[in-house]
């Protein structure tokens, strides 16, 4: 089974930079947060969001991310789709990814809808051979009609979703990257992206998500990793993995 995603030692560091004033550091760093706040290089005060995390997917992973809010769960999805790098240790990534969150960065207010499939389709790594093969199909998806003539600013935040999710998903990944935001479309929209996430996850070789729905994942996937407060906790079955998160949720 071939693996997909390696992380090795991998620790992200976010710098605090307004700390100028000594006695606000020291309070900053007397703080009690599981030694995630620290001084980093250069004197500078750092919240370590990842904090030394090996990890292997594999081709088959249907990986589901537990964790309370701010155990590093979205900071590992930007790790592994490439936004972040790593302030120490090595990641590799072999295929093709669609990274489903932030998926209106790239896009122009100013811009149509059919220019903006072009940026989004450029962001995204497509060439521009494949973005005026793809617009087609992303327009109807989208359902947004005469719209995508008019300028973004003049959508609604529903609409420019349903955009940029089609757009993010015209094409087959290898690698799918899900953070919890579905719930932001409107409802006749739901039903669509549902039935193509499906679909794409149905072929791609890994699927990583981060969500609260524990009846979602367990639908989903076949995998878990368990965080808390930047650091892998545990990596397994799914079953095993929600016997050991459920019980910290208490």
């Amino acid at each position: 089974m071939s693996v997909l995603a390696s992380l090795r030692n991998v620790t992200v560091h976010f710098p605090i930079y307004s700390l100028g004033n000594r006695s606000l550091k020291r309070r900053v760093l007397d703080i009690t947060t599981g030694g995630r706040i620290s001084q980093g290089r250069n004197n500078l005060v750092v919240i370590e969001a990842i904090s030394d995390l090996t990890l292997e997917l594999k081709d088959g992973d249907r990986v589901g991310i537990l964790g309370h809010n701010g155990a590093g769960k979205t900071t590992l999805l930007r790790v592994l789709s490439g936004v972040y790098e790593p302030s120490y240790g090595h990641i590799s990534v072999y295929g093709k990814t669609a990274a489903l969150f932030d998926l209106v960065m790239g896009m122009e207010g100013e811009a149509t809808g059919h220019e903006n499939i072009v940026l989004r389709g450029l962001f995204n790594g497509m060439s521009l051979n494949e973005i005026k093969q793809f617009a087609p199909s992303i327009a109807e998806f989208s359902g947004l009609g005469d719209y995508l003539q008019m300028p973004l600013r003049t959508y609604s935040s529903g609409m420019v979703l349903r955009l940029a999710f089609s757009i993010a998903t015209c094409k087959q990944p290898e690698i799918i990257l899900l953070d919890e935001w579905i719930s932001t479309l409107d409802e006749e929209f739901i039903q669509k992206a549902k039935k193509r996430l499906s679909e794409l996850a149905e072929k791609s070789k890994v699927l990583v998500m981060a969500s609260h729905q524990i009846d979602l994942l367990k639908s989903l996937c076949n995998k878990a990793i368990f965080m808390e407060h930047g650091k892998l906790i545990a990596f397994g079955p799914i079953d095993e993995i929600l016997a050991k998160y459920m019980p910290s949720k208490t």
